[in-house]
C-alpha cells in the first residue's frame, strides 16, 4: 500500500515527450497517498518535443528519494544516454519499490545497466536498439520484471496502462479499477492503426518520416 510519502519522480529532459510524462503523471497524481516530483538536470523550466509545453523541475540532486520512478522518452533521449540521468538511476534503482520507463525512456535505463538480461520493450521504431543493453525485446505494450523492479512501456500511450499497473502495484485492484474510472481511460480508437502490425504499410511509412524528422531536429539542436 501507498503510505502519505510514497514518492515518484518524473526525470525530464530536453525534448521530451509529453505524453510520456502526462500520461502516467495523471494516473499516479490521482491516487490516494502518492505525490508526483519532476526533476531534470538543471532546475527549472524542461521543454517537450513539440517545443510548446514547459514543465518546472527541481534538480536531479535536489529530488527527494524516489520510492517509484518513471523516465519517459522522447526526440532527446539520444542527448542524454551519456549523460547525468543515467549515472541518478543507478544511484537512486537499489531503493526503489519500481523503476520505470515509457517509449525510448527504457533506452536511459539500458543506458544505466538495469535492464541487462532483462526483457523489455520500448516504442516500436527502436526494439531493435534493445540488445545493444543487453536486453532482450519483447513486443508487448507493457513488460513486468518482478524481481528486477523494472517495469518498461511501449510507446507513448502506453505509459497511461504502465501507471494503471504500477497504481496496483503501490495499492490493490480496485484503486486502480477507480483511478481509471475516475479518469475515464475506456480507449476506443477511431483507427485501427496503433500498432505497426495492423497499420497500412503507407501509414507505417509515414509515421517513421515523423519520427526521423523529430530525431533530426533534436540532433540538430
Amino acid at each position: 500500500m501507498t503510505t502519505p510519502d510514497t514518492t515518484v519522480v518524473i526525470p525530464l529532459y530536453d525534448r521530451f515527450t509529453a505524453l510520456d510524462v502526462i500520461g502516467p503523471y495523471q494516473m499516479l497524481a490521482l491516487t490516494p497517498g502518492v505525490r508526483v516530483v519532476f526533476a531534470a538536470e538543471r532546475p527549472g523550466p524542461v521543454l517537450d518535443d513539440c517545443r510548446t509545453l514547459r514543465l518546472t523541475a527541481v534538480g536531479l540532486d535536489e529530488a527527494p528519494r524516489p520510492d517509484v520512478v518513471v523516465v519517459p522518452g522522447g526526440p532527446g533521449t539520444v542527448h542524454v544516454l551519456d549523460g547525468a540521468l543515467p549515472a541518478w538511476l543507478r544511484e537512486v534503482h537499489p531503493a526503489t519499490r519500481w523503476t520505470t520507463s515509457v517509449c525510448s525512456g527504457s533506452l536511459v535505463l539500458g543506458a544505466a545497466g538495469l535492464i541487462d538480461g532483462l526483457r523489455a520493450t520500448t516504442h516500436y521504431r527502436h526494439l531493435d536498439k534493445l540488445p545493444l543493453f543487453g536486453a532482450v525485446p519483447a513486443e508487448e505494450r507493457v513488460v513486468v520484471e518482478r524481481d528486477a523492479r523494472i517495469v518498461t512501456a511501449a510507446g507513448v500511450s502506453s505509459g497511461i496502462d504502465m501507471a494503471l499497473r504500477l497504481v496496483e502495484f503501490l495499492t490493490d485492484t480496485r484503486t486502480a479499477q477507480a483511478v481509471q474510472l475516475w479518469t475515464e481511460y475506456d480507449p476506443r480508437p477511431p483507427f485501427d492503426a496503433g500498432s505497426p502490425s495492423r497499420a497500412p504499410e503507407d501509414v507505417v511509412a509515414l509515421a517513421a518520416e515523423f519520427e526521423t524528422a523529430a530525431l533530426e531536429a533534436a540532433t540538430r539542436a
